[in-house]
């Protein structure tokens, strides 16, 4: 390699697919040129001191829920730019009262991401439980969306719970397209069975919530997808698992070959029902916060140790106050008969908590972050090897974490529109410290508060290819 290079990082603890070493990272034009001893790199145009630092590929929240009833698409990102991602991959949603096309919806959402975004982000469309949504199936993979959500669940909402013959011929049609179909994976008619027996008895607080939603609900669901992948060919990826049942299930699939993967959150790893007394419905999400006292998040842990869980979302789903407070007096429907809403912020809790919750008090290693946050969000969802890791040829995203930095999380500091954290007061160990997107300085905090150096509009849309299996985790 000869010339002037953009951009050297040197002098950090650089995490990559082959581990952590130490070494520099040459970028230019947008994209990692070399790795190697400063000395033999060519003369650089900016230089960045990332002594006593962590170099880890800029992370991608493979889960997150934006548009009108959320943060939008210039919020959103840009919360999770100041918590240290690079990368969203959201999910869109069609207008299914016009009865809108998917290839119409994606140009209509990718127009603003690109006028809005300040991240790069690519699409997961969520089908609903319409026939003609299965049309516009194959232009949508042609404009670079390789992955589709459905819902086995959600009675009460039109359109959104699909029958098992929907979710088989969906997941036809999207094998035979090459792509990925992801579930939300709980027994629908059995959660609308439960709270319509909880409303008759009047069981209506927000601790009663949780038990409208069993373990075996969300186990049953997996295996039916499991199998419908089976029968069709389907590649299956489980959302926001939350359960050791749930794991167990999707192990065995794994164990025979079948492309059957899964995420979990640091919500199901790192909170437990009890939540559910202190925030109420602002803590009611889907599935539940499960037992103190039960298996789930240590088997969750373990999963992803070990890699079985091969991802961590965020699963972010902010809600306004107004929303989430009638749930107080009645967790399931408010005075209207509208039902309590889902969902809880956490797009800017996403990195800091594997970080430090993972990394540093588990010791589950760099490599372990780097697999869960970047290279198994890019294979599975279509962007390697443009994104994930840091290896040459790849996008120069990178994310330097100031290792000795400590913290707390506080609702104050955030940018989304939910006011609140389920995390008030949690300790951190580590910051980030400086990311680049393409090779430009994103967010730079190494003066202390972070700032962004770029405004909505940076980011691009990706278009995405069809899945890759998740590298194998051998963490000890």
């Amino acid at each position: 390699m000869a010339g002037v290079i953009d951009t050297l990082v040197q002098g950090g603890q650089v995490v990559t697919p082959g581990g952590v070493v130490e070494t520099a990272v040459a970028i230019a034009g947008g994209r990692i040129a070399a790795l190697g001893d400063p000395g033999l790199l060519p003369t650089s145009r900016r230089e960045i001191d990332a002594r006593g630092k962590v170099v880890l590929p800029g992370p991608i929240d493979c889960h997150v829920h934006l548009g009108a009833e959320y943060d939008d698409w210039r919020r959103g990102p840009l919360a999770g730019a100041y918590a240290g991602l690079t990368t969203l991959l959201a999910f869109g949603v069609s207008d299914d009262q016009t009865r809108e096309p998917l290839p119409e919806a994606i140009r209509r959402l990718q127009t603003e991401i690109e006028r809005e975004a300040v991240l790069d982000v690519g699409l997961h469309m969520i089908l609903a439980n319409q026939p003609y949504i299965l049309e516009g199936l194959e232009e949508a993979v042609r404009l670079g969306v390789s992955s589709f959500k459905l819902f086995m669940t959600y009675k009460k909402r039109p359109h959104r719970m699909c029958s098992d013959e929907f979710i088989c011929r969906a997941m036809e049609r999207v094998a035979g397209l090459g792509g990925l179909l992801q579930v939300h994976a709980e027994n629908g008619d059995v959660l609308y069975y439960l709270e319509e027996r909880a409303l008759a008895a009047g069981r209506v607080a927000p601790t009663d919530f949780p038990a409208t939603c069993p373990a075996w609900a969300e186990a049953e669901a997996i295996n039916r997808a499991i199998e419908m992948g089976r029968l069709t060919g389907c590649p299956v990826y489980v959302v926001h698992l939350s359960t050791r049942l749930g794991l167990e299930r999707i192990r065995l699939a794994q164990a025979t070959g079948q492309r059957v993967w899964t995420e979990t959150c640091p919500q199901y790893l790192l909170l437990t029902e009890d939540e559910m007394a202190r925030w109420g419905p602002f803590a009611k999400i889907g599935p539940p916060l499960r037992p103190a006292g039960g298996p789930d998040r240590e088997a969750l842990w373990v999963g992803s140790a070990h890699g079985a869980i091969a991802t961590i979302g965020s699963d972010h789903a902010p809600r306004v106050p107004a929303a989430k407070e009638p749930g107080w007096r009645n967790i399931f429907v408010d005075p209207a008969g509208q039902s309590i809403p889902f969902g809880a912020p956490s797009i800017e809790t996403l990195v800091p908590l594997v970080y430090s919750e993972g990394v540093v008090k588990r010791g589950l290693g760099l490599p372990w972050m780097a697999r869960v946050l970047a290279e198994n969000p890019a294979r599975i969802f279509g962007l390697w090897p443009q994104k994930g890791a840091i290896q040459v040829g790849a996008d120069a995203d990178l994310l330097i974490i100031d290792p000795g930095a400590v913290g707390t999380i506080r609702a104050a500091d955030h940018k989304g529109i939910a006011g609140y954290t389920l995390y008030e007061g949690w300790p951190l160990r580590g910051r980030p410290w400086l990311t680049l997107l393409r090779g430009e300085i994103l967010l730079d905090a190494r003066d202390g508060a972070p700032q962004l150096a770029q405004s909505p509009g940076f980011g691009r849309y990706l278009p995405r290819t069809g899945p890759l299996p998740p590298a194998e985790s051998a963490v000890a």
